[in-house]
């Protein structure tokens, strides 16, 4: 029901609490994680050890969450799937499914939109609509596993929207789907992308969290950086890399940094060396990203060629490096192609194109 907290936004600690504040036994919040955070269903109406009065009570005081799949797209190879999933409020996100020898891994939105204006990242061409709640969040991958009757065991937050700039909602997710009451996926097969948002990078640290930080980073100066993300004017490199540094110092957990190459923009051999300069000393890998195309921008990617030499310049420097693998590009579920967008039938039918999406922009400030 819109308007009602979602039920999967709670720990168990703190369902406990709201058991008895509704007159209910304590204990029933056990029974309720196991429904909802263990099992995923999305209706109290199915929770069959539980008396009828009890499952009204808990349906007027919270919603049991849960997304429409309103959209799938398959890869021509079958590696990756991309839904469009609607919430109650009528806005909708883009998750990827994708397929790996070793399993299933989820790439989840952490927001609807982004108001951090990558100039290589459709998720921002919009603005930001909202964060989304730790139980949206986890929704996603609930969607996508009941849907594909698949178990998914690592996640990637790099779909839609900064983590880092709906942070305390991120954190709790971090907490919900670590937790061995629900999905009990281990930090370590979590990694959570950041453009740079430096104060949360350090409040992320704190946290001594056994997650992957993965920092998109597309550009060795300022200069070019001020170009293609508006973040660096705000925390430039002389902040974004000590804090890095720090951050892999602290949590003994090495950076990944992603630099997508731009054909003719960054990824000449003069960049290459500036990148293997600017990285010295702090524990990292590299995470090369032949770069997605992405009509509203512009986006032409490097050759191949191009991709093959930055990569030599870089391990030369000492530097392990990887080129991403490159999945679902056919169906734009590829890196920066996610958007807030829904299916142009579905407004038309209404007489409305596009009657789902509201703009609103954002400024960027210091969060």
């Amino acid at each position: 029901m819109p308007g009602l907290p979602n039920i999967k936004d709670f720990t168990l600690a703190e369902l406990e609490q709201k058991m008895v504040s509704v007159g209910l036994a304590k204990y029933r919040a056990k029974q309720v994680v196991d429904w909802f955070h263990r099992k995923g269903i999305n209706s109290f109406a199915k929770m069959s050890n539980l008396p009828k009065e009890t499952r009204e009570k808990l349906a007027g005081q919270f919603s049991p969450g849960g997304l429409e799949i309103v959209d799938k797209k398959m890869s021509r190879d079958a590696s990756t799937a991309k839904y469009l999933l609607k919430m109650a409020d009528g806005q909708a996100v883009e998750s990827v499914l994708m397929k790996y020898h070793y399993g299933y891994t989820a790439c989840l939105s952490t927001q609807v939109g982004c108001r951090m204006g990558c100039a290589l990242c459709a998720s921002g061409l919009e603005g930001l609509m909202r964060n989304l709640t730790p139980g949206e969040i986890i929704d996603q991958i609930w969607a996508m596993q009941h849907d594909s009757g698949e178990r998914i065991g690592r996640i990637v937050l790099m779909g839609a929207g900064e983590p880092l700039d709906n942070f305390v909602n991120t954190v709790k997710f971090l907490e919900l789907v670590a937790a061995p009451y629900g999905l009990n996926i281990g930090c370590r097969h979590i990694t959570l992308s950041t453009c740079g948002v430096v104060p949360r990078i350090y409040d992320l640290m704190q946290l001594r969290l056994a997650i992957t930080l993965a920092v998109s980073l597309h550009a060795p100066n300022n200069e070019l950086r001020n170009k293609l993300m508006p973040v660096n004017k705000v925390y430039p490199l002389e902040k974004l890399l000590p804090a890095c540094a720090e951050y892999a110092g602290v949590t003994g957990r090495r950076v990944s940094f992603e630099y997508a190459l731009l054909g003719g923009v960054n990824d000449s051999a003069e960049y290459a060396a500036e990148l293997a300069r600017v990285l010295r000393g702090i524990h990292c890998h590299v995470n090369l990203i032949p770069a997605n195309p992405v009509p509203e921008r512009g986006i032409r990617r490097s050759k191949a060629g191009d991709v093959k030499n930055f990569r030599a310049a870089l391990e030369r420097a000492g530097y392990p490096v990887t080129v991403r693998r490159e999945l679902g590009l056919d169906i734009d579920a590829a890196c920066g192609q996610l958007r807030r967008r829904v299916l142009a039938d579905a407004g038309a039918a209404r007489g409305k194109p596009g009657a789902w999406i509201r703009k609103r922009s954002g400024e960027l400030t210091v969060p």
